[in-house]
C-alpha cells in the first residue's frame, strides 16, 4: 500500500520537472503535499519517509529509472533545506564481497548487550564499538566521538552520520572516521558516503577523513568497508570481514594463517 502510494507521488513529482535529456531534476519537499492532493492520495504522515525509502530501502519506480541516460541510474540527493535533486550517475550497488575471508575476532561484547541486541544498525554499531573493529580495520587507535550526529552541511542541508570516530596513529596524525551502518533490509548508499565526506571536509578539515561502512553479513559476521575519492568518483578502497567468536574458537591454525597472510608493517 505505502510503496504504491509512494511510487505514484514520486513519479508525479519527477515527471512534472523532467525533460528528455536531463541528467538532474530538482524538486522541493513541499511538492510531496501538492502531488498527494492532485492525485487524491492520503498524505503520508511522515513526509521524510517517502524520500528516505527511495534513497536507502527500495528501488526507484521503473518509469523513473527508464528515463535515466544510457548506462546511468537516478539517485536522490539533498540540495539544501527541504530541497532535493535526482542526479543521473553510473550505477554502483555497494554490497559485501561474499568471497572474502572472515577473520575470527574474540568476542568482547558484554553479555547483557549480546543478550538483548537486535539486528538493526544500533546493534551493529555496538558490536563494532565493543570489539574495537575500527581500530582493527584501520590500524589506528580510535574513539567514538558521537553517534547519530546530525548537523547542517553547506550546499546539502541536514545530514546524519550513524557514528563518528576520531583517532591517531603512531606518527601522531589525527583521523576522523564517519561510519554508515546497515542492518536489516537497508542498503549502503553512495549518497551517504558523499555526505559523510562533505561533512568531514567542512567540520573536520584538519583531520584525515576515512569514511567507513559497516554491514551485517549473512550467517553472522560483519563487513567493514572503506571508501576514497578518486578522479572517477568515490570508490571502494578496502574491505574486510570479521566473525565474532568465543575465545576458545580461535585456534592455533587460525593464528598461523593470519600471521602468514598479514600485511607488512
Amino acid at each position: 500500500m505505502n510503496a504504491n502510494r509512494y511510487t505514484q507521488i514520486l513519479e508525479k513529482i519527477f515527471f512534472a520537472h523532467y525533460q528528455i535529456g536531463d541528467d538532474h531534476v530538482c524538486f522541493a519537499r513541499e511538492e510531496i503535499e501538492h502531488a498527494a492532493v492532485e492525485l487524491g492520495i492520503k498524505l503520508p504522515k511522515n513526509l521524510g519517509d517517502l524520500i528516505y525509502s527511495f534513497r536507502f530501502r527500495t528501488k526507484l519506480p521503473e518509469a523513473i529509472l527508464a528515463a535515466a541516460p544510457h548506462e546511468k541510474t537516478w539517485v536522490i540527493k539533498l540540495a539544501g533545506k527541504g530541497q532535493y535533486r535526482f542526479v543521473a550517475e553510473r550505477e554502483w550497488i555497494i554490497q559485501p564481497n561474499p568471497g572474502l575471508l572472515r577473520v575470527k575476532i574474540p568476542d568482547s561484547t558484554p553479555g547483557v548487550i549480546a543478550r538483548y541486541a537486535l539486528d538493526d544498525e544500533q546493534a551493529l554499531l555496538a558490536l563494532v564499538r565493543y570489539n574495537r573493529l575500527v581500530d582493527v580495520f584501520s590500524g589506528v587507535a580510535s574513539y567514538s566521538l558521537q553517534n547519530h550526529l546530525r548537523t547542517t552541511v553547506e550546499g546539502i542541508g541536514q545530514v546524519e552520520v550513524d557514528e563518528l570516530y576520531v583517532g591517531l596513529d603512531r606518527r601522531g596524525a589525527h583521523y576522523v572516521f564517519p561510519i554508515q551502518a546497515k542492518g536489516g533490509r537497508d542498503r549502503m548508499s553512495l549518497v551517504q558516503i558523499e555526505q559523510d565526506m562533505a561533512l568531514c571536509a567542512q567540520k573536520f578539515s584538519n583531520l584525515i577523513c576515512r569514511p567507513l561502512g559497516a554491514q551485517f553479513l549473512t550467517n553472522g559476521g560483519i563487513a567493514i568497508m572503506e571508501f576514497t575519492n578518486t578522479d572517477e568518483g568515490i570508490r571502494l578502497a578496502c574491505e574486510r570481514h570479521y566473525h565474532l567468536v568465543p575465545k576458545d574458537s580461535l585456534t592455533d591454525q587460525d593464528l598461523e594463517q593470519y600471521r602468514s597472510s598479514s600485511d607488512p608493517a
